[in-house]
């Protein structure tokens, strides 16, 4: 049996998660064009008859403006130590740049095997430049495979996976099979609701905004789940809110119809928005949302 961890990183917003949605097969990590999406390390754990592998899917690497843009950019590095596989994700259809460049840099000393993931090959339309981008890339560093994929319409994902076994080692099994992932049912919960957020206010919302399960609670036949939305500027909160809650009355509609997929049962949903004020640079904050262990 083939098993082992494997990391996903690379910059903001080119498509990591979506990359292990489309592995999964399911819904686990919220996508969306925000910078900033992923916060917390997400494990989804992949099974067939030959393997087992365990995807980490971290925070996009960027220059931070902020503690929480900070505690993003350590997590997303201390998640590429102890693992077996790298998979450096590049969304090529705007091309290797800068921000690209300062990852490789941080993590092509790691003594593990780098994959290149040349991400959104749907986008490029003259496959010739995609081509020339391969060989050019070559050149910078010994990758152990380069491989053009759409994480959006699974191109090239299986043969992802079979490139993924030739590389991790014999061992037993990390999980049980019914295991799918490492966070709690109330975290994923909390992400359908702020990746509505996010796609429904588009760019009048900042990544300031978060989430976090303040009551779930589980009947044979439905769920009550209470999500509190939090921001830091009451601007933020009315257009959260809308006209009439208008807003807020469509965000939760959304999400719970996201949460029913989920969980496979009826969900009644109650949401509400809270201001604290700059609390992306109050640590005290991290924990009590969900972004920081308390040991940490």
């Amino acid at each position: 049996m083939k098993c082992g961890f494997v990391s996903i990183v690379g910059r903001p917003n080119v498509g990591k998660s979506t990359l292990l949605n489309t592995i999964l097969g399911m819904k686990l990590a919220i996508t969306s064009n925000v910078s900033g999406t992923t916060r917390n390390i997400i494990n989804g754990i992949y099974n067939d008859d030959e393997s087992q592998i365990v995807f980490v899917d971290t925070p996009g690497i960027h220059k931070p403006n902020d503690k929480l843009g900070s505690l993003l950019n350590k997590k997303a590095y201390n998640n590429t130590d102890g693992v077996d596989v790298i998979l450096f994700l590049v969304d090529i259809s705007k091309g290797f740049g800068k921000g690209d460049r300062f990852i490789l840099d941080r993590i092509k000393d790691k003594d593990v095997p780098i994959y290149l993931l040349l991400n959104k090959i749907d986008l490029v339309k003259d496959k010739t430049k995609l081509l020339e981008s391969i060989n050019e890339l070559k050149e910078l560093y010994e990758f152990k495979e380069i491989i053009p994929i759409s994480a959006l319409k699974s191109d090239n994902t299986k043969v992802l996976i079979d490139c993924l076994k030739k590389d991790l080692p014999e061992m037993d099994k990390i999980y049980s099979d019914e295991d799918l992932t490492n966070v709690t049912t109330r975290f994923i919960m909390a992400e359908f609701v702020r990746e509505k957020v996010l796609l429904l206010t588009h760019d009048e919302i900042p990544h300031t905004v978060t989430c976090y399960v303040e009551n779930y609670e589980e009947d044979e036949n439905i769920v009550h789940i209470q999500v509190l939305i939090v921001v830091d500027r009451d601007n933020i909160k009315k257009i959260i809110i809308g006209h009439n809650g208008s807003m807020l009355k469509e965000i939760g509609t959304r999400a719970r119809k996201d949460m029913e997929n989920f969980l496979g049962k009826k969900v009644f949903l109650e949401t509400y928005v809270k201001t604290l004020k700059n609390w992306r640079d109050q640590e005290k904050y991290f924990v009590e949302l969900g972004l920081k262990d308390e040991d940490e």
